[in-house]
């Protein structure tokens, strides 16, 4: 986790960075003194020649920052910031509860990834496992996960139970 502090600010924003200018843009931040989190994770990813564990963002493309929205220049210039996420055109402030647990369980030192929103009923792809490319219905059954593959000609389908690290949202 990387925080960085500053006194009196309003209410945290997420910030729509650059891909893969996390640390860069968080860096910045604490440059210029305004109080910035981005919360990070380990994971282990193969080279060629040899495995490494690096540190990752857990919120992928966001930096989370506590700041008075009417005084936002000086974060929105700087550089690998795309825009706040915003709520039709207002900028969307985010409950500090939400911070607070999101780096309660950083802190914790448990294993933490991110982790897709998917739900049942959701059109998903498979990216592993001996099932890799299929496309079907993600379904939840008694906390198991489960792959609905339908031929809808037949009006007919079938289920087989699937690892959730399997998967992603069909684009």
């Amino acid at each position: 986790m990387m925080t960085a502090t500053q006194s009196g600010p309003e209410a945290w924003y997420a910030l729509h960075v650059r891909s893969q200018h996390e640390k860069s843009v968080f860096a910045q931040l604490d440059a210029k003194r305004h109080e910035a989190f981005l919360p990070l994770y380990n994971a282990r990813h193969r080279w060629a020649d040899r495995w490494k564990t690096v540190s990752l963002p857990l919120f992928p493309g966001y930096v989370f920052c506590r700041f008075d929205v009417a005084h936002r220049s000086s974060v929105l210039t700087t550089s690998g910031i795309i825009d706040l996420v915003r709520a039709g055109s207002e900028p969307a402030p985010i409950e500090n509860s939400e911070i607070e647990a999101v780096r309660a369980v950083v802190a914790s030192k448990l294993t933490a990834e991110p982790y897709d929103n998917l739900v049942a009923g959701q059109s998903v792809k498979l990216i592993s496992g001996p099932l890799t490319g299929l496309s079907g219905t993600l379904m939840e059954i008694r906390s198991n996960f489960r792959l609905v593959v339908s031929v809808h000609m037949l009006n007919r389908s079938v289920s087989v139970h699937i690892d959730r690290d399997w998967v992603v949202a069909n684009q």
